[in-house]
């Protein structure tokens, strides 16, 4: 660590990433400003943690690509954001609780756990979600988050909410006794410059023959280009009858 006085903090961001797009980088820098602001961490490494093929959304890539993906968006553009692929190879979906865990113990768990000070001894490491406006207001959904899961993760970790466009977390916390409850360990990271490129969007455009450059990282379009991922099915993408043919 640079400055012991410090906490030392990895941040942690959940998802599909199919594909990773610009924003999915900007969200970890935009934390990164917020955590120097503050003063009150020591930020050592940030994590993408793609969800596995059995989170059952329709369109994603396999889980082999999207750990790729995230891995060529991150290997030449950053020097402190890693890609984890444990919760990719799990053989059953992994709630978000038990991923925070895994980084907790692979982090902080045994001997050599946390980071070395300068008397020698291990400091244990602050793991912390970060996440979308879109996640912090499904927590606030009625069944879609077990309240124990909540507890845990709100309680034992906390979370960095980034801002989307138009929405006012605070006012979305105030709404709600469990997320007000941990308000302390939630840190809203605002975007003074908005950004709203959404994976399902660049899926979209690609389906559609559309352009998608400056939209997410080279290395990532010519990895889709390379393995053809996003395309319609070759059922569909065939020119349609033309209805004024038989007119002419």
């Amino acid at each position: 660590m640079k400055n012991e006085s410090k906490i030392p903090l990895v941040i942690v961001a959940c998802g599909s990433f199919s594909p990773p797009t610009y924003l999915h980088l900007r969200i970890f820098e935009m934390a990164k400003d917020q955590v120097i602001e503050s003063g009150k961490y020591e930020l050592l490494g940030g994590y993408y943690s793609p969800v596995s093929d059995y989170y059952r959304k329709e369109g994603l890539a396999k889980a082999t690509h999207r750990v790729r993906m995230c891995e060529l968006a991150v290997e030449k553009t950053s020097t402190w954001l890693m890609v984890d692929a444990w919760e990719s190879l799990q053989d059953e979906y992994q709630r978000t609780a038990v991923v925070l865990d895994h980084f907790d113990e692979v982090i902080n768990g045994g001997p050599q756990g946390g980071v070395l000070v300068s008397d020698g001894s291990r400091r244990k490491i602050r793991i912390m979600l970060l996440a979308g406006g879109d996640l912090i207001q499904s927590m606030g959904e009625p069944g879609v988050w077990a309240d124990a899961d909540l507890h845990h993760i709100l309680g034992k970790y906390g979370c960095m909410i980034v801002e989307r466009t138009g929405a006012d977390v605070w006012s979305f916390l105030l709404s709600h006794d469990l997320l007000w409850r941990y308000r302390k360990n939630l840190k809203v990271v605002k975007q003074t410059i908005f950004n709203d490129i959404s994976s399902s969007k660049v899926r979209l455009f690609v389906r559609r023959g559309q352009s998608i450059k400056y939209l997410l990282p080279n290395s990532v379009i010519h990895y889709i280009e390379q393995h053809q991922l996003y395309r319609l099915p070759k059922e569909l993408d065939t020119e349609p009858p033309d209805a004024d043919h038989d007119l002419l």
